[in-house]
C-alpha cells in the first residue's frame, strides 16, 4: 500500500480541490478530517464551534487524526488548524508525506469570502484575522515535507509537483 498524501494549510489554500485532482489522477480515496468530524458529530463544523467551542472541536480533530493513522493509501484533506496540536503532525508524518499548501492572505480572503460558515473569520476585519492565524500557524505548517504555493490557483500544476515528489 502506498503512503498517504497529507494536505495541510490554511482554509482556502486549495486542499479540498487538490485532493480531488490527486484522487482522480492517482485513483486514491480522499479522507477529509472535517467531513469525518461532521459525520461523527452529526452537525457542521460551524455548529460545533458555536455550541461546544474551539477546544472541543480540536479534541474531535485529534481523535480523527488517530483514526486516520490506521489508514494507508489515501489522500488526507486536513482542516486548517490540525497542525496546532504537535502530536497531530507527528502522527500524520508517520503515515505519509505532509504537503503544505501556502497561499497569500489576500487570495485566501477572496476564496473564503465566497464560502459560508467560516467560524474563525466571523470578525470585523477578516484579512487581519487571516494574517494573525497564518503567523501563528506558519511554524507548524513549515514542518511539512514539501511546501507549494497555491496563490496562482493552478492546482493542476501543484498536483504534478506532488506526484513528482512522491514517485
Amino acid at each position: 500500500m502506498p503512503r498517504n498524501i497529507i494536505l495541510i494549510g490554511f482554509m482556502g489554500s486549495g486542499k479540498s480541490t487538490l485532493a480531488r485532482i490527486l484522487s482522480e489522477q492517482l485513483g486514491l480515496p480522499i479522507v477529509s478530517t472535517d467531513d469525518r468530524i461532521e459525520q461523527k458529530e452529526g452537525r457542521s463544523i460551524a455548529d460545533i464551534f458555536k455550541d461546544s467551542g474551539e477546544a472541543s472541536f480540536r479534541d474531535l480533530e485529534r481523535q480523527v487524526v488517530l483514526e486516520i493513522a490506521n489508514t494507508q493509501g489515501v489522500i488526507v484533506d486536513c482542516g486548517g488548524g490540525v497542525v496546532l496540536n504537535p502530536r497531530n503532525i507527528e502522527i500524520l508524518r508517520k503515515t505519509g508525506t505532509l504537503v503544505y499548501l501556502s497561499c497569500q492572505p489576500e487570495e485566501i480572503l477572496r476564496r473564503v469570502m465566497m464560502q459560508p460558515k467560516r467560524p474563525l473569520l466571523d470578525v470585523l476585519d477578516p484579512l487581519a484575522k487571516i494574517r494573525e492565524l497564518l503567523k501563528e500557524r506558519k511554524p507548524f505548517y513549515e514542518q511539512a515535507d514539501m511546501t507549494l504555493d497555491t496563490s496562482d490557483g493552478d492546482l493542476h500544476r501543484v498536483a504534478r509537483e506532488v506526484i513528482k515528489e512522491i514517485k
